[in-house]
Order: C-alpha cells, then sequence, then structure tokens
C-alpha cells in the first residue's frame, strides 16, 4: 500500500476519535475536535498531492480518498445538526447528493471498459468549504463565540447550496452512464 492510501486510511481511522472528543465533554473539547477534524482534512489534500505528484494514483485511492471525505464531512454535519447548528435540510441535501454521486461512479465502474470517475473541481470546492466551514464553526464553539448559530447557519446553508450545484454538475457531466445504465 502506498503512502497516499495510508494518507486516506489514516483519515478514516481519525474519525472515530474525532466521535469520541465529541461525545465526551471536557474542557477544550471543540478545540480537540477542531485539531483532529484539522488533521483528518489535511490528510485529504496531502494523499491527493502526493499521488498526483509521484505517480501513485491508484484506483483504490480515487475511490477510497472521495469516500473518507464523505464520511468526514457527513459525521461532522450529523453532531452539528444535533447541535442545532446545521439545519437538517442541509444534512439531506449533502447525503442525497453523496449517494447520487456513488451510484454514478459504481454504474461507470460496471460499464464496459469500467470507468472509474475521479473528483472534479466542484466537488473539490464542495469538500474544501463543508472542511473548512466544520473547522470554523468548531473554533467558533471552542473560544465561545455568541455569533456561532448565526455563523454556522449561514456557512451550512452556503454548503448546502454549493453541494446542490455540484451534485447537479456532477450528474449532468456523466449522464452517459445514467443513460445507459442497464
Amino acid at each position: 500500500m502506498n503512502l497516499p492510501n495510508k494518507l486516506t486510511l489514516a483519515r478514516i481511522l481519525l474519525i472515530p476519535v474525532f466521535v469520541a472528543i465529541l461525545e465526551i465533554a471536557f474542557p477544550g473539547q471543540y478545540l480537540w475536535a477542531a485539531l483532529v477534524f484539522a488533521a483528518a482534512s489535511f490528510t485529504d489534500y496531502l494523499d491527493g498531492h502526493i499521488a498526483r505528484k509521484y505517480h501513485l494514483v491508484t484506483d483504490f485511492g480515487k475511490f477510497a480518498d472521495p469516500l473518507a471525505d464523505k464520511i468526514l464531512t457527513t459525521t461532522a454535519l450529523i453532531y452539528l445538526v444535533r447541535m442545532d447548528l446545521c439545519h437538517p435540510i442541509v444534512l439531506v441535501i449533502v447525503i442525497a447528493r453523496e449517494f447520487a454521486v456513488s451510484g454514478v461512479r459504481m454504474v461507470a465502474a460496471g460499464a464496459p471498459g469500467g470507468k472509474v470517475i475521479a473528483a472534479n473541481m466542484w466537488g473539490k470546492a464542495k469538500t474544501m468549504l463543508q472542511m473548512v466551514s466544520v473547522l470554523v464553526i468548531l473554533v467558533m464553539l471552542g473560544v465561545g463565540s455568541s455569533y456561532t448559530p448565526v455563523v454556522s447557519h449561514i456557512l451550512m446553508w452556503a454548503v448546502g447550496l454549493l453541494t446542490l450545484v455540484s451534485g447537479v454538475q456532477y450528474l449532468w457531466g456523466n449522464r452517459e452512464f445514467i443513460n445507459t445504465a442497464k
């Protein structure tokens, strides 16, 4: 297993640590959660950068990297909904987009020649906005900002909008797999 794939697996392994920190109340909890989330998010940048620079791109990485991102960001959004810092509709938009994209990826992989569809610019922008928004909210919670609820809802609706746009763009851009699926 190459380094980029190990970094992807490390991101997945940091998710239970992130959840444990959010579940156990202690001083500095949200700042620790932000630190773990930031570390996990940084592996997303790092694994892609290393894979492209050193020609270590693998089909496993093309599949596992976006899956790790989806698990990490969806987990964070579930906690934000639970804390009333994200509207449930935003979470539904994110989950629906991820299921739709994953479905198209599976159809493409099963098509003659088995195409692996890597993330595009819109998907990367969506993931970056999700990660940055979660980090901002966790830090605001950690420092006790009174603006956290307002900022959180603004950021989360922006996430919902970009997620919707990226999903429509992805489905439109890969419609040949939808139209030819049997």
